[in-house]
Protein backbone atom coordinates (compact mmCIF):
# COMPACT_ATOMS: atom_id res chain seq x y z
CA UNK A 1 0.00 0.00 0.00
CA UNK A 2 1.33 3.43 -0.96
CA UNK A 3 1.53 5.69 2.10
CA UNK A 4 3.32 8.56 0.33
CA UNK A 5 0.13 10.57 -0.38
CA UNK A 6 -0.94 10.23 3.26
CA UNK A 7 2.45 11.38 4.58
CA UNK A 8 2.50 14.22 2.06
CA UNK A 9 -0.91 15.47 3.17
CA UNK A 10 0.07 15.30 6.84
CA UNK A 11 3.00 17.62 6.09
CA UNK A 12 0.63 19.95 4.22
CA UNK A 13 -1.65 20.00 7.27
CA UNK A 14 1.16 21.23 9.53
CA UNK A 15 2.26 23.84 6.97
CA UNK A 16 -1.28 25.22 6.64
CA UNK A 17 -1.76 25.36 10.42
CA UNK A 18 1.46 27.35 10.92
CA UNK A 19 0.63 29.53 7.90
CA UNK A 20 -2.79 30.46 9.29
CA UNK A 21 -1.30 31.52 12.61
CA UNK A 22 1.44 33.60 11.00
CA UNK A 23 -1.12 35.23 8.71
CA UNK A 24 -3.39 36.20 11.60
CA UNK A 25 -0.42 37.70 13.44
CA UNK A 26 0.58 39.70 10.34
CA UNK A 27 -2.98 41.00 10.00
CA UNK A 28 -2.92 42.04 13.65
CA UNK A 29 0.13 44.15 12.79
CA UNK A 30 -1.90 45.97 10.13
CA UNK A 31 -0.85 44.14 6.96
CA UNK A 32 -3.44 44.40 4.16
CA UNK A 33 -5.13 41.23 2.90
CA UNK A 34 -4.59 41.95 -0.80
CA UNK A 35 -0.97 42.94 -0.22
CA UNK A 36 -0.21 39.64 1.49
CA UNK A 37 -1.85 37.63 -1.30
CA UNK A 38 -0.05 39.55 -4.07
CA UNK A 39 3.33 39.15 -2.37
CA UNK A 40 2.58 35.53 -1.59
CA UNK A 41 1.81 34.72 -5.23
CA UNK A 42 4.86 36.63 -6.45
CA UNK A 43 7.09 34.74 -4.01
CA UNK A 44 5.59 31.40 -5.08
CA UNK A 45 6.10 32.28 -8.76
CA UNK A 46 9.74 33.25 -8.27
CA UNK A 47 10.29 30.05 -6.28
CA UNK A 48 8.63 27.67 -8.76
CA UNK A 49 9.50 29.20 -12.14
CA UNK A 50 13.20 28.22 -12.15
CA UNK A 51 12.37 24.72 -10.92
CA UNK A 52 9.72 24.31 -13.62
CA UNK A 53 12.02 25.60 -16.35
CA UNK A 54 14.96 23.31 -15.64
CA UNK A 55 12.99 20.25 -14.56
CA UNK A 56 10.38 20.19 -17.36
CA UNK A 57 12.01 22.04 -20.26
CA UNK A 58 12.25 18.85 -22.34
CA UNK A 59 8.92 17.28 -21.33
CA UNK A 60 6.62 20.31 -20.98
CA UNK A 61 3.58 20.07 -23.34
CA UNK A 62 2.72 22.95 -25.63
CA UNK A 63 0.70 25.68 -23.91
CA UNK A 64 -2.45 25.83 -26.03
CA UNK A 65 -5.32 28.32 -25.67
CA UNK A 66 -7.50 25.65 -24.06
CA UNK A 67 -4.84 24.80 -21.48
CA UNK A 68 -4.23 28.49 -20.76
CA UNK A 69 -7.94 28.97 -20.03
CA UNK A 70 -7.85 26.00 -17.65
CA UNK A 71 -4.82 27.49 -15.90
CA UNK A 72 -6.46 30.93 -15.72
CA UNK A 73 -9.50 29.54 -13.92
CA UNK A 74 -7.25 27.35 -11.77
CA UNK A 75 -5.50 30.54 -10.65
CA UNK A 76 -8.80 32.37 -10.16
CA UNK A 77 -10.44 29.62 -8.09
CA UNK A 78 -7.55 28.05 -6.18
CA UNK A 79 -5.04 30.84 -5.73
CA UNK A 80 -7.01 34.09 -5.93
CA UNK A 81 -10.62 33.72 -4.75
CA UNK A 82 -9.96 31.00 -2.21
CA UNK A 83 -7.15 32.91 -0.53
CA UNK A 84 -8.82 36.31 -0.67
CA UNK A 85 -12.07 34.99 0.81
CA UNK A 86 -10.25 32.90 3.41
CA UNK A 87 -8.06 35.79 4.53
CA UNK A 88 -11.08 38.08 4.64
CA UNK A 89 -12.83 35.57 6.88
CA UNK A 90 -9.67 35.19 8.96
CA UNK A 91 -9.49 38.96 9.50
CA UNK A 92 -13.12 39.14 10.67
CA UNK A 93 -13.14 36.01 12.85
CA UNK A 94 -10.38 33.97 14.51
CA UNK A 95 -7.72 31.62 13.18
CA UNK A 96 -9.32 28.61 14.89
CA UNK A 97 -12.77 29.47 13.55
CA UNK A 98 -11.43 30.04 10.04
CA UNK A 99 -9.68 26.66 10.04
CA UNK A 100 -12.86 25.00 11.26
CA UNK A 101 -15.09 26.63 8.66
CA UNK A 102 -12.76 26.07 5.71
CA UNK A 103 -12.83 22.39 6.64
CA UNK A 104 -16.17 22.10 4.88
CA UNK A 105 -14.03 21.77 1.73
CA UNK A 106 -13.98 17.93 1.85
CA UNK A 107 -17.78 17.80 1.96
CA UNK A 108 -18.20 20.31 -0.85
CA UNK A 109 -15.58 18.50 -2.92
CA UNK A 110 -17.38 15.20 -2.46
CA UNK A 111 -20.74 16.72 -3.45
CA UNK A 112 -19.25 18.47 -6.49
CA UNK A 113 -17.38 15.32 -7.53
CA UNK A 114 -20.65 13.42 -7.92
CA UNK A 115 -21.97 15.20 -11.05
CA UNK A 116 -18.47 15.09 -12.59
CA UNK A 117 -18.46 11.29 -12.02
CA UNK A 118 -15.20 11.53 -10.08
CA UNK A 119 -16.92 10.05 -7.02
CA UNK A 120 -19.78 7.55 -6.83
CA UNK A 121 -22.49 7.25 -4.18
CA UNK A 122 -24.62 4.19 -3.61
CA UNK A 123 -26.44 4.62 -0.30
CA UNK A 124 -27.54 0.99 -0.38
CA UNK A 125 -23.95 -0.09 0.33
CA UNK A 126 -21.90 0.33 3.50
CA UNK A 127 -19.45 2.54 1.62
CA UNK A 128 -22.21 4.83 0.38
CA UNK A 129 -23.81 5.07 3.82
CA UNK A 130 -20.45 5.99 5.37
CA UNK A 131 -19.85 8.70 2.76
CA UNK A 132 -23.33 10.17 3.18
CA UNK A 133 -23.14 10.14 6.99
CA UNK A 134 -19.73 11.79 7.07
CA UNK A 135 -20.81 14.53 4.68
CA UNK A 136 -24.03 15.28 6.56
CA UNK A 137 -22.36 15.40 9.98
CA UNK A 138 -19.55 17.61 8.71
CA UNK A 139 -21.92 20.12 7.10
CA UNK A 140 -24.18 20.18 10.15
CA UNK A 141 -21.21 20.77 12.43
CA UNK A 142 -20.00 23.71 10.36
CA UNK A 143 -23.46 25.26 10.39
CA UNK A 144 -23.69 24.91 14.18
CA UNK A 145 -20.29 26.54 14.63
CA UNK A 146 -21.28 29.48 12.42
CA UNK A 147 -24.31 30.11 14.64
CA UNK A 148 -23.03 29.02 18.06
CA UNK A 149 -19.58 29.28 19.61
CA UNK A 150 -20.44 27.96 23.05
CA UNK A 151 -18.65 28.64 26.34
CA UNK A 152 -14.90 29.10 26.45
CA UNK A 153 -12.94 26.01 27.49
CA UNK A 154 -9.69 27.88 28.08
CA UNK A 155 -9.03 30.82 30.31
CA UNK A 156 -7.82 33.87 28.37
CA UNK A 157 -5.45 36.48 29.82
CA UNK A 158 -7.06 39.70 31.01
CA UNK A 159 -5.80 41.69 28.01
CA UNK A 160 -7.07 39.10 25.58
CA UNK A 161 -10.45 38.91 27.35
CA UNK A 162 -10.82 42.69 27.19
CA UNK A 163 -9.99 42.68 23.48
CA UNK A 164 -12.48 39.91 22.82
CA UNK A 165 -15.19 41.73 24.77
CA UNK A 166 -14.59 44.93 22.83
CA UNK A 167 -14.72 43.01 19.57
CA UNK A 168 -17.95 41.24 20.55
CA UNK A 169 -19.69 44.53 21.32
CA UNK A 170 -19.88 45.43 17.63
CA UNK A 171 -18.62 42.25 16.04
CA UNK A 172 -21.82 40.44 15.04
CA UNK A 173 -21.79 41.94 11.55
CA UNK A 174 -18.08 41.28 11.13
CA UNK A 175 -18.57 37.67 12.24
CA UNK A 176 -21.38 37.22 9.69
CA UNK A 177 -19.24 38.70 6.91
CA UNK A 178 -16.36 36.49 7.93
CA UNK A 179 -18.55 33.37 7.93
CA UNK A 180 -19.93 34.18 4.47
CA UNK A 181 -16.42 34.75 3.13
CA UNK A 182 -15.19 31.46 4.56
CA UNK A 183 -18.16 29.64 3.03
CA UNK A 184 -17.35 31.13 -0.38
CA UNK A 185 -13.71 30.21 0.05
CA UNK A 186 -14.62 26.60 0.80
CA UNK A 187 -16.74 26.30 -2.34
CA UNK A 188 -14.06 27.97 -4.48
CA UNK A 189 -11.36 25.67 -3.15
CA UNK A 190 -13.52 22.60 -3.77
CA UNK A 191 -14.03 23.68 -7.36
CA UNK A 192 -10.26 24.08 -7.71
CA UNK A 193 -9.65 20.49 -6.60
CA UNK A 194 -12.17 19.25 -9.17
CA UNK A 195 -10.59 21.39 -11.89
CA UNK A 196 -7.09 20.29 -10.92
CA UNK A 197 -7.99 16.67 -11.52
CA UNK A 198 -8.80 17.64 -15.12
CA UNK A 199 -5.70 19.81 -15.61
CA UNK A 200 -3.48 16.93 -14.53
CA UNK A 201 -4.54 14.96 -17.61
CA UNK A 202 -4.52 17.88 -20.07
CA UNK A 203 -1.26 19.49 -18.96
CA UNK A 204 0.89 16.87 -17.20
CA UNK A 205 3.62 19.30 -16.19
CA UNK A 206 3.11 19.78 -12.47
CA UNK A 207 5.78 22.40 -11.78
CA UNK A 208 5.02 24.45 -14.88
CA UNK A 209 1.29 24.33 -14.21
CA UNK A 210 1.78 25.57 -10.63
CA UNK A 211 4.17 28.31 -11.73
CA UNK A 212 1.65 29.54 -14.31
CA UNK A 213 -1.16 29.37 -11.77
CA UNK A 214 0.63 31.55 -9.24
CA UNK A 215 1.84 33.99 -11.88
CA UNK A 216 -1.69 34.44 -13.23
CA UNK A 217 -3.02 34.79 -9.68
CA UNK A 218 -0.35 37.42 -8.99
CA UNK A 219 -1.62 39.44 -11.97
CA UNK A 220 -5.25 38.94 -10.96
CA UNK A 221 -4.79 40.04 -7.36
CA UNK A 222 -2.45 42.91 -8.28
CA UNK A 223 -5.16 44.24 -10.59
CA UNK A 224 -7.75 43.87 -7.81
CA UNK A 225 -5.50 45.67 -5.32
CA UNK A 226 -4.81 48.59 -7.64
CA UNK A 227 -8.42 48.90 -8.83
CA UNK A 228 -10.34 48.53 -5.57
CA UNK A 229 -8.21 49.38 -2.58
CA UNK A 230 -6.29 52.39 -3.95
CA UNK A 231 -3.74 51.97 -1.22
CA UNK A 232 -0.75 54.22 -0.67
CA UNK A 233 2.56 52.90 -1.94
CA UNK A 234 3.98 52.41 1.55
CA UNK A 235 1.51 49.62 2.41
CA UNK A 236 3.13 47.43 -0.25
CA UNK A 237 6.41 47.57 1.66
CA UNK A 238 6.95 44.69 4.09
CA UNK A 239 8.10 46.55 7.17
CA UNK A 240 8.43 44.17 10.12
CA UNK A 241 10.32 40.94 10.66
CA UNK A 242 7.08 39.06 11.25
CA UNK A 243 5.64 40.27 7.94
CA UNK A 244 8.81 39.26 6.08
CA UNK A 245 8.74 35.78 7.62
CA UNK A 246 5.02 35.47 6.87
CA UNK A 247 5.39 36.43 3.19
CA UNK A 248 8.31 34.04 2.68
CA UNK A 249 6.65 31.16 4.55
CA UNK A 250 3.21 31.45 2.94
CA UNK A 251 4.78 32.01 -0.49
CA UNK A 252 7.33 29.20 -0.48
CA UNK A 253 5.80 26.64 1.88
CA UNK A 254 2.10 27.60 1.95
CA UNK A 255 1.78 28.14 -1.81
CA UNK A 256 4.73 26.65 -3.68
CA UNK A 257 5.40 23.43 -1.79
CA UNK A 258 1.92 22.79 -0.36
CA UNK A 259 0.08 23.28 -3.66
CA UNK A 260 2.63 21.08 -5.44
CA UNK A 261 2.04 18.37 -2.84
CA UNK A 262 -1.75 18.66 -3.09
CA UNK A 263 -1.70 18.61 -6.90
CA UNK A 264 0.51 15.52 -6.81
CA UNK A 265 -1.91 13.83 -4.38
CA UNK A 266 -4.88 14.78 -6.59
CA UNK A 267 -3.15 13.06 -9.52
CA UNK A 268 -2.35 9.98 -7.44
CA UNK A 269 -5.48 9.56 -5.30
CA UNK A 270 -8.07 12.07 -6.48
CA UNK A 271 -9.58 15.29 -5.09
CA UNK A 272 -11.82 13.71 -2.45
CA UNK A 273 -8.92 11.84 -0.82
CA UNK A 274 -6.78 14.98 -0.81
CA UNK A 275 -9.36 17.28 0.76
CA UNK A 276 -10.27 14.73 3.42
CA UNK A 277 -7.14 15.70 5.36
CA UNK A 278 -8.05 19.38 5.63
CA UNK A 279 -10.00 18.92 8.92
CA UNK A 280 -6.73 18.02 10.63
CA UNK A 281 -5.53 21.60 10.03
CA UNK A 282 -7.94 22.82 12.70
CA UNK A 283 -6.63 20.39 15.31
CA UNK A 284 -3.04 21.53 14.84
CA UNK A 285 -4.01 25.19 14.44
CA UNK A 286 -6.17 25.19 17.58
CA UNK A 287 -3.22 24.14 19.73
CA UNK A 288 -0.90 26.70 18.12
CA UNK A 289 -3.42 29.54 18.33
CA UNK A 290 -4.29 29.02 21.99
CA UNK A 291 -0.59 29.30 22.85
CA UNK A 292 0.62 31.88 20.31
CA UNK A 293 -2.45 34.11 19.85
CA UNK A 294 -4.11 33.48 23.25
CA UNK A 295 -7.37 32.64 21.50
CA UNK A 296 -10.16 31.14 23.56
CA UNK A 297 -11.08 27.61 22.60
CA UNK A 298 -14.88 27.34 22.55
CA UNK A 299 -17.10 24.33 22.93
CA UNK A 300 -18.40 24.82 19.37
CA UNK A 301 -14.90 24.64 17.92
CA UNK A 302 -14.06 21.47 19.84
CA UNK A 303 -17.35 19.88 18.76
CA UNK A 304 -16.62 20.73 15.15
CA UNK A 305 -13.19 19.15 15.39
CA UNK A 306 -14.87 15.81 16.08
CA UNK A 307 -17.49 16.45 13.39
CA UNK A 308 -14.76 17.08 10.85
CA UNK A 309 -12.90 13.91 11.77
CA UNK A 310 -15.93 12.05 10.36
CA UNK A 311 -14.98 12.68 6.69
CA UNK A 312 -11.56 11.10 7.23
CA UNK A 313 -13.19 8.07 8.83
CA UNK A 314 -15.76 8.06 6.03
CA UNK A 315 -12.98 8.02 3.44
CA UNK A 316 -11.04 5.21 5.14
CA UNK A 317 -14.15 3.08 5.71
CA UNK A 318 -15.40 3.72 2.19
CA UNK A 319 -12.10 2.66 0.65
CA UNK A 320 -11.89 -0.43 2.88
CA UNK A 321 -15.43 -1.59 2.18
CA UNK A 322 -15.15 -1.18 -1.57
CA UNK A 323 -11.47 -2.15 -1.78
CA UNK A 324 -10.87 0.80 -4.06
CA UNK A 325 -7.46 0.93 -5.72
CA UNK A 326 -8.03 3.60 -8.37
CA UNK A 327 -7.22 7.30 -8.12
CA UNK A 328 -10.77 8.15 -7.12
Amino acid sequence: MDFKPTVMMMVVVVVFAVMNTLTKMAFNEGMHTTVLIVLRQLTATLFLAPIAYFRERKTRPKLTTEIFIYLFFSALLGASMTQWLFFLGLRYTTATFACAFINMTPMFTFLLALPFKIEKLDIATGSGAAKLTGTAVGLAGALVLALYQGPSLTGAPAAASAALAAHAAGGAKRWAIGSAALLGGSVSWSLWFILQSKIGTKYPALYSGMAWMFFLSFLQMAAVGVATEKMASHVWVVATRLQIVTVLFVGIAGSGLAFLAMSWCVERRGPVFTTAFMPLVQIVAAGINVVALHEQLHLGSVSLIFCHLIPIGRLIIGRALTKETSRY
